[in-house]
């Protein structure tokens, strides 16, 4: 099978048509025709590669939104040959705009690596960055201006990272004496604090000679706390390195707790540590002794004196008594936490969990029917409980014809929605951020209607995320068909609704998303996973990019779910922990507590990260349930018992109406029917929430 040859509808040049169409009694000036836009990317393309090129294939494209972007390329390309009265031609031509701001810094860049500073001090602006700072401070240096602490290094020196453009700034602080042994240490302490090593490395040899060797330690504590916990024992006992054997401890109980923990008896009659330090290294090893689910971690987290807990701490106390299934000490756990954190449905669903456990079921029945009334996932596990519908209260947009023909005229915006429109959504956030600040809400909900009519849809997630907001379900949980969610995950054999979900949780429906290790596109697949999943279903491969293709990555992301369920007889709920988490780690949990309910199971995952994620995906699946058919597969049915097969929701499949409990709607909504009768057509992220 092709890529190429899976049915393809370039979604959003049909949605920029059906676009132009809805709004064309709303636009106070003429919507960008399709050949406008075709004409713009010929031109872009031309610009990017330099010179004047692109003047030819731009004709009549003067008055078009974007065509400031087309000499702002060309001059990006260029800028080592650029000079000043070209850089300030454009910047009085186009005030205002990003473009202008951008190529501003990109000149200034340019400007520094010549040192002609003449002309950056005639250009600079403050409040460009670190980086351009530096170069200001350099092009003062150059005029034989001395620097002043307190005027110019005192807000860069409490930062623990700088730029390297601010090496030649702090060198010749340092040779003018202003860098004192004690502002030296200031620094380093927060570099510390920040877990920067490469910063203290950096200025320790501005101290002292004989504390030089104390910072460096600190610094190896940081990087390798193993090497620093093994060379301590010839460590002298000063303030110093009693902090360097601290941290080097409290790092190594993140890695090894065991082997922090025995080097920590040793260590102890070497080191006179402070109280607060021993209460430092007495906590990390109890959290981390509790993440490892170590015997001993109930107990130390008892322990612990009440002013070293934290919310964390005492959340794994929790934690460490559901994977014991100890209900007594999970019960007391709860109401150790502050009344606050005691609130959050998770530990309101545990202490219903415990009280059943216990035998006190009219009080599980008291805390699950409040519970049952959130559209959260353990919101949705407590209304499975008690037979009770789902909480959903869904509110719709309000029109307004006469506010959208002002709202369309914001040359900002108009920009936006052309450069969504043209395929560069980067830059279409950019101007959208700019053209809504210090917005009223009701401009930004007009806004995001706007957007979603285009197919723009991570500007609902990104704009309603809280309060009354999270309930413009259609508008934050997009069913966007075009895409071909539903018959590519049919295809692959897996639920539609699970495939919605984990692609609105990884990406929030940004087609363009790229994370720090490389995972590409709607459904987040790295380059290597993606080629190794086209090799295993016959698909063609063409590249990394290609992953920001919608179609093929929904493609390529459906049939690696398929494999990832079926590794874990079926389990989405297990097989999503192994899409964020990788399936070698699920592994090592199911082998350490693969007898654990599901729910105890999720709750007792090391990574924070992943126990949300897949609290998020499953509440996200009932939604999506909800979105297409009106009613939804229960999250019970959803959460197979481990090593039980999990089959696809059918006729024979419970569903589950849901229900709006009694909430005033916020102003400016449209009054809300009672969510089970709503029209199916909705997206989001967030905390397992699926308001």
């Amino acid at each position: 099978m092709s890529l190429r040859a899976a049915p393809r509808l370039c979604a959003r040049r049909l949605l920029t048509v059906m676009a132009g169409l809805l709004l064309a009694g709303a636009a106070s000036a003429a919507e960008p025709t399709d050949a406008q836009r075709s004409a713009f990317k010929q031109a872009y393309a031309a610009a990017q590669q330099g010179g004047d090129g692109w003047r030819a294939s731009s004709k009549g494209l003067e008055s078009y939104p974007l065509y400031p972007y087309l000499e702002a390329a060309s001059l990006t390309h260029d800028i080592r040959q650029v000079t000043r009265p070209q850089v300030e031609d454009y910047l009085k031509r186009y005030p205002g705009l990003l473009t202008a701001s951008d190529l501003r810094r990109d000149f200034l860049n340019e400007l520094a690596r010549r040192q002609d500073w003449d002309n950056f001090l005639a250009m600079y602006q403050p409040g460009l960055g670190d980086a351009l700072t530096c170069n200001a401070l350099q092009a003062q240096l150059s005029k034989g201006t001395p620097l002043d602490f307190d005027r110019d290094l005192s807000a860069l020196w409490v930062k623990p990272k700088l730029p390297s453009a601010c090496d030649p700034v702090l060198n010749a602080a340092h040779d003018q004496g202003l860098l004192t042994t004690q502002r030296v240490w200031d620094r380093i302490d927060r570099a510390a604090d920040a877990v920067q090593p490469g910063t203290i490395n950096a200025i320790a040899d501005w101290l002292p000679a004989d504390q030089a060797p104390m910072a460096k330690r600190i610094a190896m504590a940081l990087s390798d706390p193993s090497g620093a916990v093994a060379a301590a024992n010839q460590w002298n006992d000063t303030p110093r390195d009693r902090q360097a054997a601290m941290l080097a401890l409290e790092r190594l109980a993140r890695r090894q707790s065991v082997t922090a923990d025995n080097a920590w008896q040793k260590l102890q009659s070497q080191f006179a540590f402070t109280p607060d330090q021993r209460n430092r290294v007495m906590y990390a090893l109890a959290l981390f002794h509790a993440t490892d689910y170590d015997a001993s971690a109930l107990d130390r987290l008892i322990a612990l004196p009440a002013s070293v807990q934290t919310d964390v701490s005492r959340e794994w106390r929790v934690r460490a008594a559901l994977a014991q299934q100890d209900w007594k000490a999970a019960l007391a756990a709860i109401d150790a936490m502050p009344p606050t954190q005691q609130q959050d449905g998770e530990w309101r669903w545990f202490r219903a969990r415990a009280q059943t456990e216990l035998g006190r079921k009219d009080d599980a029945q008291r805390v699950l029917s409040s519970l049952a009334q959130e559209p959260t996932f353990f919101g949705f596990l407590a209304a499975d409980r008690i037979n009770a519908p789902y909480g959903i209260c869904q509110i719709s947009l309000n029109s307004d014809p006469q506010r959208e023909r002002t709202l369309l005229a914001n040359q900002g915006l108009q920009r936006a929605f052309e450069l969504y429109a043209v395929d560069m959504p980067k830059q279409a956030r950019r101007e959208w951020t700019q053209a809504l600040d210090g917005a009223d809400p009701d401009t930004q909900k007009l806004a995001v209607s706007l957007a979603y009519r285009r197919g723009w849809y991570d500007r609902a997630i990104f704009t309603f995320n809280t309060g009354d907001a999270l309930r413009y379900y259609e508008q934050r949980f997009p069913l966007a068909s075009q895409d071909g969610v539903v018959p590519q995950a049919q295809e692959a054999g897996i639920d539609p609704s699970w495939a919605y979900a984990i692609l609105r949780a990884e990406s929030a429906w940004m087609s363009d998303a790229r994370s720090g290790a490389d995972a590409r596109g709607l459904m987040q697949l790295l380059p290597s996973t993606a080629a190794l999943v086209a090799k295993r279903n016959g698909l063609n491969w063409g590249g990394g990019d290609t992953l920001y293709d919608p179609v093929t990555n929904i493609i390529l992301g459906t049939r690696y779910l398929a494999q990832m369920a079926s590794r874990f007889s079926g389990s989405i709920w297990l097989a999503s922990a192994a899409y964020n988490a990788g399936p070698g780690k699920v592994d090592q949990w199911l082998e350490a507590r693969g007898s654990l309910p599901p729910d105890l199971f999720v709750a007792t995952i090391p990574y924070k990260e992943t126990r949300e994620y897949v609290a998020r995906v499953m509440s996200f699946a009932v939604i999506y349930d909800w979105r297409q058919h009106g009613n939804a597969t229960t999250l019970s049915q959803r959460m197979t018992p481990i090593g039980d097969a999990y089959r696809l929701p059918d006729s024979r499949s419970e569903r589950k109406l849901v229900a709006c409990p009694a909430v005033p709607a916020p102003a400016g909504a449209a009054s809300a029917a009672p969510a089970s009768s709503m029209a199916p057509p909705a997206t989001t992220s967030g905390n397992g929430s699926a308001h």
